[in-house]
């Protein structure tokens, strides 16, 4: 299983949108991101525009392939797209992955040895 954490940038004049948009995303589209194998899949906004997502997967690479072949989520990052700054493309194909510096979980699983 492997961790991703992203993050992109949400225009200031568009959090509402932004927020509206995910309170109720299309029912197609959480099918795909499921049939894509993305599983704990959270988006957190702050005030100032800047969104950190989670998710976990068995494979980084076929969840990505399945999306971006998948015309309902093609549509929906269509939808999204106008919301973020610096759009030039699919923001789940443009988003920065940070690299995952800690985790407790592994931390005192490699105590315990």
């Amino acid at each position: 299983m492997t961790r991703v954490c992203f993050r992109l940038q949400v225009q200031a004049e568009h959090l509402d949108a932004y927020r509206e948009r995910h309170a109720a995303v299309w029912p197609a589209m959480l099918r795909a991101i499921e049939a894509a194998g993305r599983r704990n899949y959270s988006l957190f906004l702050d005030d100032d525009g800047l969104l950190i997502g989670y998710y976990e997967t068995d494979s980084v690479t076929d969840a990505d392939a399945s999306l971006a072949a998948s015309e309902v989520a093609a549509a929906w990052e269509a939808h999204m797209q106008d919301l973020f700054d610096g759009a030039t493309g699919r923001a789940d194909q443009t988003a920065r992955v940070l690299p995952e510096v800690f985790n407790l979980e592994d931390q005192l699983a490699a105590a315990a040895e």
